[in-house]
């Protein structure tokens, strides 16, 4: 409860011992997936602890890297489609080992109604994943990929709070939609540029 609480500070006492009582903490370690395009939903996530990717996947495995879920933070899109009885249209993965708090979508109307902090913690969900939305499609659509690929790596250090990535050349073309050639090369130009530092399937940000 004292967990629930610190993270999420805003709601009320009463929600809280409701999804202390209704909602299952779920372990997970990095590289689980927790979620597979196609999958009926039936629950939503909240992340007490930890870091999960959300993206999209082709029928060849190629990622659409699309935002991260950090502590005290929700999935709009598992509510979106739990709420209109749709599989999801993205996947989901741990990105480090995460704790998380799994609640039946059968409560939302019902915490909807009856507490005004569940409401505006639902609206500034989707609000909050909707801007990420449109700031990722901003970079797609009119930067090139080297400033997509700075824009990447700042992004991701900024949500990790560490300067150290473990990533490799291969893992970031595959989600930038790219070929590992060119992000390597990119990579060696940012190198250079002295913006970061590579190191064996690790990328440090000195000034990006």
């Amino acid at each position: 409860m004292d967990k629930l609480r610190a993270i999420l500070p805003d709601l009320e006492e009463a929600l809280l011992l409701e999804m202390e009582a209704k909602g299952r903490i779920r372990q997970v370690q990095a590289g689980d997936r927790l979620l597979e395009t196609g999958q009926q939903i039936n629950n939503t996530v909240v992340v007490l602890d930890g870091l999960v990717k959300l993206y999209r996947e082709d029928q060849e495995g190629n990622e659409f890297f699309m935002y991260h879920l950090e502590s005290g933070q929700a999935c709009a899109l598992s509510m979106i489609c739990a709420l209109n009885q749709r599989s999801s249209a993205v996947s989901a993965k741990a990105v480090t080992d995460s704790t998380l708090l799994i609640v039946p979508i059968d409560y939302m109307d019902e915490w909807t109604r009856r507490y005004s902090s569940w409401y505006r913690f639902v609206v500034g969900t989707f609000r909050a994943r909707f801007e990420e939305l449109l700031l990722t499609i901003d970079h797609v659509a009119f930067r090139n990929m080297d400033k997509r690929l700075e824009f990447y790596l700042k992004r991701h250090g900024d949500t990790q709070k560490e300067n150290m990535l473990q990533m490799t050349h291969a893992e970031i073309a595959q989600e930038l939609n790219s070929s590992r050639e060119v992000i390597t090369r990119l990579l060696r130009k940012l190198a250079d540029q002295g913006k970061i530092k590579l190191h064996r399937a690790a990328i440090e940000i000195v000034d990006l």
